[in-house]
């Protein structure tokens, strides 16, 4: 069985900022008042320590002004610490102060305007660039599994959109190559923001029925024709999402199921249909159009792989049917194929 790779050993508990961004911009202003209240209290019972260049007398305002040219590393030299005990303050703790003066004004400027114009021109310059991409709604333990799938078969990372609200699971996606987006895929204008009518499919896996079939309708309603899977957990709720307009409905506690009875029968029956599903298997499953030299013939002659269904007019047909004697144009054929990267590893 393929296994994730290994993070680090240790994990850390992380909470995203309840706090608005009025908050976030007062508590920093906040901060650096405190900061230059305090640096301005020294000062003035310190003040014996400083010589004013030009009437010899150090007032209040002149504290102000001599704690803020400080801080701002301006210095004029009108006026000056003279005693040890001014100076050490102003190397000691001034300097410090001035330094994290200048980390604060620059990390606010660019959390609250660089950052944010940043993401959104790098935002605007994705959507240009975005069609016939994947859009995976929901990047739990199915949606990263799926990712890490769909890479592993050649799709390439640029073409993958990953919506979710979860930051680490976005972190994780973005780690791989796809581009996310933080954001309710139930909503009409997440999916217009990823060009789903766009998209040359829709995976949904939200972990609640109800919200992978509501992101289902919104999905239909804004795309009619996009190809749609999406992983239901209730047998029930398998028509709902077809009726919502789910082109493929997958329900992995079923598939388990037929797994653990298909093992009963034999120690290598769920091995093989793994096998199947998996790139990293010797086999995979592959569906196609029937060729034009392929025409006539009947499905167990294909040369590709071995043959197994036939879907005419999006009905099915068995290699033993007889449907299945005479390939027509507009079949599509699902087959077994060999896995060539396995196949050239063995000896």
């Amino acid at each position: 069985m393929r296994q994730r790779p290994r993070g680090p050993d240790y994990m850390t508990l992380r909470r995203r900022s309840g706090l608005p961004l009025w908050a976030q911009i007062g508590w920093r202003v906040g901060l650096v008042l405190g900061l230059l209240l305090m640096a301005v209290a020294v000062h003035w019972l310190e003040r014996d320590g400083l010589r004013d260049g030009l009437d010899g007398h150090v007032s209040f305002t002149d504290v102000i002004y001599f704690t803020m040219i400080s801080i701002t590393t301006t210095g004029y030299g009108d006026i000056v610490p003279v005693s040890d005990k001014a100076r050490m303050f102003d190397a000691l703790v001034v300097t410090p102060i001035r330094i994290f003066f200048v980390l604060i004004f620059i990390g606010t400027a660019y959390t609250f305007i660089f950052r944010r114009t940043w993401e959104r021109w790098r935002m605007e310059r994705i959507q240009r660039n975005l069609c016939d991409h994947l859009v995976v709604a929901g990047f739990g333990t199915s949606g990263s599994e799926t990712v890490d799938e769909l890479l592993a078969r050649g799709t390439p990372a640029c073409d993958i959109v990953v919506i979710d609200t979860n930051s680490e699971a976005l972190e994780r996606a973005e780690s791989l190559g796809c581009a996310i987006l933080d954001a309710d895929a139930t909503r009409d204008k997440t999916l217009q923001a990823v060009r789903i009518d766009q998209a040359r499919a829709l995976i949904i896996s939200a972990g609640r029925d109800d919200t992978s079939i509501l992101i289902t309708l919104t999905a239909r309603h804004l795309a009619p024709s996009l190809p749609i899977s999406v992983a239901v957990r209730n047998e029930d709720n398998e028509l709902l999402a077809r009726q919502a307009g789910a082109t493929t409905v997958i329900n992995p506690v079923s598939f388990a199921g037929l797994l653990l009875a298909g093992s009963t029968h034999g120690a290598h029956i769920a091995d093989y249909i793994a096998d199947l599903a998996s790139s990293h298997g010797r086999v995979r499953l592959a569906e196609r159009e029937v060729q034009p030299d392929e025409h006539g013939k009947a499905l167990s002659e294909i040369a590709s792989g071995l043959g197994l269904r036939v879907y005419r007019n999006e009905r099915p047909f068995g290699f033993w049917e007889a449907e299945a004697q005479a390939l027509l144009p507009g079949d599509v054929i699902v087959e077994i194929l060999p896995t060539l990267k396995k196949e050239a590893e063995l000896p």
